[in-house]
């Protein structure tokens, strides 16, 4: 990528580079006689400085020098050691990330991007605009996050395939936390497929690619290809050195195995995740293994142990300002609340996510389609289990309609079948045969066989 000054003009123009002699030059009070001496004549640098004619290295260096610049700073107009100070400024945003708010990260990421844009650093600028990018994620800004990693994309076009990974990763994530699950396991297939024909088998940007695999795997139902994808990151994990990428694919695989009903495997699991996220300082990813250790323990029936590890959960992420993470979590806790019979707190945790505008935290309102649209069809069902509770069935048919038009939109065939059932039950009791027996026909239309789906051929395993 061709640097550019503040007018548009390639850095390295003639012209540009005469402007910046004759500025460095009566910056230090040299006359043109004492900057050409003795390589070079005053005639030669007046001519240089007017833009007339190209230096040479050799010519470049010696000014360089007596200027007292380097020679890439004269040549680029780059201060010296910019990029490797951009690389510890990103450095220290992704700390900030890890340990505090996004918008607070996210200003750091922003002023390290303008600078590599000033100076023309296309590496420095993807990795500015991937964590932007994660920022956004966090704070529940998708379609803003999707935009951050197409253009990184777009910059790293001509780097090899595994230099674009984490870009394609952050991508899919916006889609699957946009409840585009399909899109996303295309983009996640297609690029290890892509891979796998250029014989591009980099270890880590597989690990990458086949954890973030596993979360939409498992929400459309296709459980053998979560499973494989599973196997497959624990067969690269011993090739990896990045501990945070290694920590993520335990977590991924924890989910896998909770669907298998190996639990004490799936907590081992997310206490080694666990540890790895406490020991980097990474509070996002540790609040997601509280909270899918709360998962495990409502799923094992200890609904005291995991509601403990929900609020763990969601204190961190809402004292990190992590505002869609913070929602979902809410609704996995009010499931807890409302099987634990604190049926009126569960209620009170749910009806704030599904009312449009900010609210008193400054959370970006609500969960729907396009922002959390999985767990919004989750608040729904749950919102609708506690009308049918209080005998309110009108009310419990509008929160299961309004959460099978969610679902199906984001093809969550688990939760789907499960919606379905229940709206077919509530129909039956209410002597609505006919519509009671249209609603477990789509539930079992949806219900694919175990590991199955819509997609296209799974894509190749790569060589280990």
């Amino acid at each position: 990528m061709t640097h550019r000054s503040s007018d548009g003009v390639p850095a390295d123009d003639p012209a540009e580079i005469g402007r910046r002699v004759l500025r460095l030059r009566g910056e230090r009070g040299l006359t043109q006689r004492q900057l050409a001496e003795p390589a070079y004549t005053a005639a030669y640098v007046s001519t240089l400085e007017s833009g007339k004619v190209r230096p040479s290295e050799a010519a470049l260096r010696h000014l360089a020098d007596r200027l007292g610049v380097s020679y890439e700073e004269l040549a680029t107009g780059r201060p010296a050691h910019l990029a490797a100070e951009l690389r510890l400024r990103l450095t220290d945003a992704r700390r900030a990330l890890a340990t505090g708010a996004p918008e607070d990260a996210a200003e750091l990421f922003r002023t390290a991007h303008e600078e590599a844009v000033t100076h023309g650093l296309a590496d420095e600028r993807a990795d500015a605009l991937l964590g932007l990018g994660d920022c956004l994620l966090e704070s529940g800004e998708l379609t803003d996050a999707r935009d951050r990693f197409a253009a990184a994309e777009r910059l790293l076009a001509d780097q090899p395939l595994p230099r674009r990974v984490p870009a394609v990763r952050g991508r899919a994530t916006a889609h699957l936390l946009s409840g585009e699950l399909r899109y996303a396991c295309y983009l996640l297939e297609s690029t290890l497929d892509e891979l796998d024909t250029a014989g591009l088998h980099d270890p880590e940007a597989l690990l990458l690619l086949y954890t973030a695999s596993i979360a939409p795997y498992m929400d459309m139902g296709a459980h053998a290809r979560a499973a494989h994808a599973a196997e497959l990151a624990l067969a690269l994990a011993p090739r990896v050195d990045d501990p945070a990428l290694v920590a993520g694919m335990h977590r991924g695989v924890a989910r896998t195995l909770i669907a298998e009903g190996r639990i004490a495997e799936a907590d081992a699991s997310l206490a080694k995740a666990q540890e790895l996220y406490r020991q980097l300082h990474i509070r996002t990813e540790l609040a997601h293994c509280h909270w899918m250790r709360g998962y495990v323990h409502a799923q094992d029936g200890d609904l005291g142990h995991a509601e403990n590890e929900l609020r763990t959960a969601r204190d961190i992420l809402a004292s990190k300002r992590a505002a869609l993470f913070t929602e979902q979590v809410e609704v996995e806790l009010a499931d807890v609340l409302r099987r634990r019979g604190k049926t009126d707190e569960a209620e009170a945790l749910l009806r704030p996510l599904l009312t449009a505008g900010d609210d008193e935290q400054g959370r970006a309102g609500p969960l729907g389609a396009g922002r959390g649209a999985v767990h919004a069809g989750g608040a729904h069902r749950l919102l609708g289990l506690i009308a049918e509770e209080r005998g309110d069935t009108e009310r419990a048919e509008e929160h299961y309609c309004a959460a099978l038009s969610l679902l199906e939109r984001s093809s969550a065939v688990g939760d789907l079948a499960d919606l379905c059932r229940l709206l077919g039950d509530l129909l039956r009791r209410t002597g609505r045969v006919e519509a009671a027996m249209d609603a477990y026909r789509t539930g079992l239309g949806h219900r694919a066989a175990p590991g199955t789906t819509t997609l296209g051929p799974a894509p190749a395993t790569p060589p280990m």
